[in-house]
């Protein structure tokens, strides 16, 4: 199972909004092809627009897995790159969305006009005030709920804005004092459910030792602090935006306490399944996209953790108390056993592959 299915639908419509100034004859594609998309997603009408001279970034493995199956060229954007063309969806935080209109403003050459769509229900008319902000004047059009923008690179850009929105994407140290960035996950703090799984984390795991969806690191680093007895931990994470700064919070644990380990960071959709086995999984698995629930999601990390583990491997593993995942845990793990329920989430150890 693919964290892609789980996101399919969700894009078209803004991808036909986001073509809609082409599609209407207010812009033209470049002659050339020389168009940069950043955060692309995949769909039938990208499919249908897009060339092979484009350039795709998109750093959430799932939907750069999804472009490339597609046939659609997706890789990292050169720093010194410009190009005629640069589209965008911003994400919903808004620091993030700022990083990236700053992005696709340093990539835009003189004259180049940098389009980007956001759904009304998720700061669309904010979003185009900030990309005013930058640009000095844009434009727009409706559709699907959605709102496209655009404007153009010219003498009017506001460069200290610019300057310190490019800015914003860069590893930052959170309210905590851990290494972070906007837009990942409870990227300002410790989440609660991460704090209880680290507080009840037994100090006997040993050997092996993988993080199913790691996050910036946090859960990773506490387990050096608790747990002597490990020899390599891996760090398992779809978005490839965390993994610097999960870098960095490893490197400062291992410091602080004086470990030296075997650390291995992937750029990863562990619902695909993964190579290693293991002696121990922790996870706080993620369990909706946007406002939808999808326990899916959190079954398909279970799964996929007990394909991983050694036959008497561990899986400790929190999640929100009304997520029904003691099923699938049982279906997979000969010993189940509930650890705490406490401020809404429940941490759960499985012990024991089935089969």
């Amino acid at each position: 199972m693919s964290l892609a299915g789980f996101h399919a639908s969700a894009s078209e419509d803004v991808l036909d909004a986001l073509f809609l100034p082409f599609t209407d004859g207010v812009l033209r594609w470049p002659a050339d092809g020389r168009v940069l998309f950043l955060r692309a997603r995949d769909g039938f009408r990208m499919r249908e627009v897009a060339r092979q001279d484009w350039l795709c970034e998109q750093s959430f493995k799932p939907f750069a897995e999804a472009l490339k199956h597609s046939g659609l060229p997706v890789g990292d954007v050169a720093h010194d790159a410009r190009f005629k063309v640069v589209l965008l969806l911003p994400p919903r935080q808004r620091d993030e969305a700022r990083a990236l209109f700053a992005k696709a403003l340093h990539h835009l050459e003189d004259g180049g006009v940098v389009v980007a769509c956001v759904p009304n229900a998720e700061g669309a008319k904010s979003a185009q005030a900030d990309l005013a902000a930058l640009l000095g004047s844009v434009s727009h059009l409706s559709k699907h709920r959605c709102r496209v923008f655009w404007g153009r690179s010219s003498s009017s850009i506001n460069h200290a804005t610019f300057e310190s929105w490019l800015a914003l994407d860069a590893p930052q140290t959170n309210a905590a004092g851990y290494w972070s960035r906007p837009g990942l996950f409870a990227w300002d703090r410790v989440d609660t459910a991460s704090a209880l799984l680290a507080a009840h984390l037994p100090d006997d795991l040993h050997g092996r030792v993988a993080d199913f969806g790691a996050s910036y690191g946090y859960l990773a680093s506490r387990i050096i602090a608790r747990c002597s007895q490990i020899a390599e931990l891996d760090l398992y994470e779809a978005e490839a935006r965390a993994l610097e700064p999960a870098r960095l919070n490893i490197e400062q644990a291992m410091r602080d306490h004086a470990r030296q380990l075997a650390i291995g960071f992937y750029w990863h959709d562990v619902t695909t399944g993964v190579e290693r086995r293991y002696d121990a999984i922790v996870s706080n698995p993620p369990f909706h996209q946007g406002r939808a629930d999808l326990p899916d999601l959190g079954r398909a990390f279970i799964a996929q953790a007990a394909r991983a583990l050694q036959t008497q491997g561990r899986l400790w593993l929190v999640a929100n108390r009304h997520l029904p995942y003691e099923a699938t845990l049982a279906d997979h793990f000969e010993h189940v056993r509930t650890v705490v329920v406490q401020d809404g989430f429940k941490v759960i150890e499985g012990r024991g592959v089935r089969g």
